[in-house]
């Protein structure tokens, strides 16, 4: 029988393990662990066809320890104010774990976008927008949404008109929300942020040897197996850069099945396939079954990058994999977390994994906030500093590197190169701080050292503001 215990316990079960490694009051961990404000709303819609339906929406700040909040705004009919709360509760540690200084937060609206048109959806983004903007839930310096789950650059995009429209003589207000497009005021590597984070985490613990032997594994990607749930946009870019430097996809699991090839799947033409025909069914090449078989494939890496609850105590003794990789939110229940832990399985937490997306959310803001684009300022002095370098090098050797291996040496980082670089930092320099503290508290696993990490932190900035001495 599968425990049916609410998100926001779940994610408290490992907040309590954690806090009980800490010596801080226990004031001050309950006012850490609870959500600070959760904002229910209803409003109606005017149907295409004329009919009228009410929509239930929530926005959620967990933490105000660091402002603004910061949390995505997830379109799906599994919405609920627990699901919410426990989300913008995930986001607060995970900002604190890589160094963002947000707040977590969380929203969400109670639809299915498949079930309505972009007249529709257009509809019910500028009103919720405007409803949080009449409570203070939304601004630049209060509360920053970003895309989720069924909501992308469009939604953000018409956020932030309805923001800019409402308070037009702010400066940046544009800065309102993050994951817009370029054209808006976002920022290049956006899209693909959570799933290349998602690549550098995994790249870091596989290349811990001494992690890596205790699971019969060899150092680094090259040759491990990998099973993805979930081909959107964190799985299928995790899964490609995954591929790109050795590992070999072998399973793909989507709502409509599961896909296997054991010599390895492309996933960029899966993808296409996907977009064409609406699944995964009937892939060439490729043994099929159903979805939830794709979790209990045999593999050395197991990425879960839909939805919370994949991985529970109805399904955990049959989950085969070595390395967890949690790309999604909440995947794995806390109960499961610890039987696998248990069982030896590496697992790499969501807290940590998917903060990619925070990380270049964050890079947006900044670039909205101080309205200049990463390179602009740099880019030509950093250009003629290396030519000079490479001609000195020349005269001293009497080498000649030729014009064209000169110019691409030579050139200056534009915005991605540098949204890369810093997403690539922060994914690295968290990785080694989580070990660490997992090594100094042994026994633990990764998961309850993110927590240790993030409640550290968030007491800190507590403190330091004379909130609690």
């Amino acid at each position: 029988m599968i425990a049916n215990i609410p998100f926001f316990e779940q994610v408290n079960q490992s907040f309590d393990r954690a806090a009980a490694l800490t010596d801080h009051p226990p004031g001050l961990l309950e006012q850490i662990k609870t959500c600070n404000n959760v904002y229910h709303l209803t409003f109606p819609l005017r149907r295409d066809n004329g009919a009228i339906e009410v929509i239930h929406a929530w926005r959620a700040e967990h933490s105000h320890h660091r402002m603004p909040t910061k949390g995505g705004v997830r379109y799906t009919s599994q919405a609920d104010e627990d699901e919410v709360t426990a989300l913008a509760a995930l986001m607060s540690y995970k900002c604190a774990i890589v160094d963002v200084p947000y707040g977590g937060a969380k929203g969400a609206v109670k639809i299915n976008p498949r079930d309505y048109s972009a007249a529709e959806l257009e509809r019910i983004t500028r009103r919720y927008t405007y409803e949080l903007v009449a409570k203070n839930f939304l601004g630049p310096g209060v509360d920053v949404p970003g895309p989720d789950y069924g909501t992308g650059a469009r939604e953000m995009a018409w956020m932030a008109d309805t923001y800019a429209a409402l308070r037009s003589t702010e400066v940046n207000p544009f800065a309102c929300v993050t994951g817009k497009p370029v054209s808006t005021g976002g920022v290049r590597g956006r899209v693909e942020a959570t799933g290349r984070g998602v690549f550098f985490g995994v790249r870091e613990a596989c290349s811990m040897k001494e992690d890596m032997k205790l699971l019969g594994l060899p150092t680094g990607l090259e040759g491990k197996r990998v099973v993805v749930q979930g081909l959107g946009n964190v799985g299928f870019h995790a899964a490609r850069l995954l591929a790109g430097a050795g590992a070999v996809v072998i399973g793909v699991a989507e709502r409509d099945g599961t896909v296997y090839r054991e010599k390895g799947i492309d996933v960029v033409k899966l993808d296409e396939y996907r977009r064409e025909t609406g699944g995964v069914k009937n892939f060439e090449g490729c043994e099929f079954s159903d979805s939830a078989a794709g979790l209990e494939l045999k593999c050395d890496i197991l990425l879960p990058a839909a939805l919370e609850n994949q991985i529970h105590d109805g399904n955990v003794d049959r989950i085969r994999a070595k390395i967890i990789a949690e790309g999604a939110n909440g995947p794995v229940t806390a109960e499961a977390s610890r039987i696998l832990h248990e069982r030896g399985v590496l697992i790499i937490p969501d807290t940590y994994l998917n903060a990619g997306g925070v990380t270049v959310s964050y890079f947006e803001w900044l670039k909205n906030i101080a309205n200049v684009r990463f390179g602009r300022m740099g880019k030509r002095f950093d250009q003629k500093t290396n030519r000079n370098l490479l001609e000195a090098v020349e005269s001293l050797t009497g080498k000649t590197f030729g014009e064209e291996t000169i110019h691409r040496l030579a050139a200056g980082g534009d915005e991605e190169d540098l949204v890369n670089s810093g997403l690539e930092e922060t994914m690295v320099s968290a990785f080694h701080a989580i070990r660490d503290c997992q090594s100094r508290h042994n026994g633990i696993d990764l998961r309850i050292a993110a927590y240790v990490i993030a409640i550290n932190k968030i007491a800190v900035s507590y403190s330091d503001r004379g909130i609690f001495p």
